[in-house]
């Protein structure tokens, strides 16, 4: 593949919380779900795209995230699954989708989020990252990133083959997609059934009726258990059956049927030997039991089920607000001071590290940080972060702690926790116009040069990074190797 498989659409955040049905409801006859458990996951486009990025592919996804815990949640999960973000900025609440569940059956839907919001202009470097890819996936869930025009502009010129997962809400293919993957409810939406029609004549017209109006390569239309129908431009079409039944949970298979024809086409295949490929890995998807089995080890690692009482340690970004100026704290207060500073046209500023004992090194870099724009977001690396950058000995200080000295500082407007290594995540949540680091981060290559590994993520969305002045003399190690061997003489 000569670049990165790239998947433009809708990402929601989709809930699974597992329960048991013991009794009735006393004031109306409903179960009542006693919960057992939760797991989060990416859902619409940011699920096709962790299904890619499993596969062993390099995957972009461009999508919009929300100024708020969930989409805050979303990086994280994209992040740990190897998934690329290029965001774009989402006015309104993430969209979710939650599962209550009891015995591996789904007993309701909840879906809160309200009304689309209307995502942002894409930057250049989307732009370009879309004329680069090997394939293309649009992942429509009908929330509008499908139809911004510049997206749609630059899915037209690419040269890339590009498969559109559609939706009845959302806007019709670009014309020329190489290949659209309706299911059967879909297609009777967009294309009406003739009254007494059999099933595979409704489908049969539906696709070509779509293949007319989008002036696409092909359709296929899934057919659930029965694997799918092509239609090319011939007027007889191609049925794909499923290797073997398989009963299980559905959720996800569109899209997993959707990645993996956009993988095959990626690598050169026929559009036919695609969907054969993708009927083989949908139908599989479900036979392995369906989403939780397929998400990849270090996603499933990241999901850990959780019980409802306690919140699990792995890969987060603090909701918390803590200690004297703890509303400046967490993703709440990050949220917040996002949206006002936006509203008003300001700059965001962040900068980050362990500041694992506040020095005045610290205290230069982050006053010359705020001098930038107008507001600074620091972003603090969390004690189990600390520990597997720099050893089992260290951080000196609590998370809550170092939180809490940084929150106190005037040039400080706000503070997010974050578990990974680096801070992509928390960058791809919070699109920081300008990234700062203290001027003693180089390579060392003796000409000035300095690079830092946030550029390239900031690029994504426009952002710049730079350096600012680092007072000499001050570190956090030199600091700790001093006060040891002082208390040892």
């Amino acid at each position: 593949m000569r670049g990165p498989v790239v998947v433009l659409g809708d990402t929601l955040l989709d809930r699974d919380v597992e329960g048991v049905v013991n009794r009735l409801c006393p004031d109306s006859p409903v179960p009542v779900l006693d919960e057992t458990a939760a797991s989060d996951r990416p859902g619409g486009a940011g699920l096709a795209a962790v299904f890619a990025a499993a596969q062993g592919a390099d995957v972009v996804l461009v999508t919009a995230l929300a100024d708020d815990a969930g989409g805050a949640r979303l990086s994280a999960l994209l992040a740990a699954a190897g998934v690329q973000v290029y965001p774009l900025a989402l006015s309104g609440a993430t969209p979710e989708k939650i599962r209550l569940r009891a015995r591996g059956r789904v007993l309701l839907r909840h879906d809160r989020g309200g009304t689309s919001g209307e995502p942002g202009q894409p930057s250049e470097e989307v732009l370009r990252v879309i004329g680069s890819a090997s394939a293309v996936l649009v992942s429509d869930y009908g929330r509008g990133v499908a139809r911004q025009p510049a997206l749609r502009d630059a899915l037209a010129a690419t040269r890339a083959p590009v498969v559109w997962d559609p939706h009845p809400r959302g806007p019709a293919a670009i014309p020329g997609v190489h290949l659209a993957t309706p299911n059967e409810s879909e297609v009777r939406e967009l294309v009406p059934a003739l009254p007494g029609a059999s099933r595979l004549a409704t489908a049969s017209r539906g696709a070509q009726g779509l293949r007319r109006r989008w002036r696409a390569g092909a359709v296929a239309v899934t057919l659930g258990g029965d694997g799918a129908l092509l239609c090319h431009a011939g007027s007889t079409p191609l049925v794909v059956p499923t290797p073997g039944s398989a009963e299980g949970d559905t959720c996800g298979a569109g899209d997993r049927f959707a990645a993996a024809a956009s993988l095959a086409l990626a690598q050169g295949a026929l559009v036919s030997e695609a969907v054969q490929a993708a009927v083989a890995e949908a139908s599989a998807y479900v036979a392995g039991g369906g989403v939780a089995a397929a998400l990849p080890p270090s996603a499933r690692s990241e999901l850990l089920v959780r019980a409802p009482q306690s919140q699990t340690k792995g890969s987060r970004m603090s909701t918390s607000v803590v200690g004297p100026g703890g509303e400046r704290v967490g993703v709440a207060a990050v949220a917040t001071l996002l949206g006002e500073v936006r509203a008003a046209g300001g700059t965001v500023v962040a900068t980050g590290g362990c500041f694992d004992l506040l020095h005045a090194g610290h205290v230069a870099t982050l006053q010359a940080a705020r001098q930038l724009g107008d507001c600074l977001i620091v972003c603090v690396n969390s004690d189990a972060s600390v520990t597997g950058l720099k050893g089992p000995d260290r951080p000196v200080m609590s998370e809550g702690d170092r939180s809490r000295l940084l929150a106190a500082l005037s040039c400080v407007d706000a503070v997010l926790i974050f578990d990974e290594p680096t801070p992509e995540a928390a960058l791809s949540w919070v699109r920081p116009d300008i990234w700062v680091k203290g001027g003693d981060y180089a390579t060392g290559g003796g000409d000035g040069t300095v690079t830092l590994p946030e550029a390239e993520v900031l690029r994504r969305w426009g952002g710049n990074t730079v350096v600012v002045p680092y007072l000499d003399g001050r570190s956090t190690t030199d600091m700790i190797v001093r006060s040891v061997g002082e208390r040892t003489r």
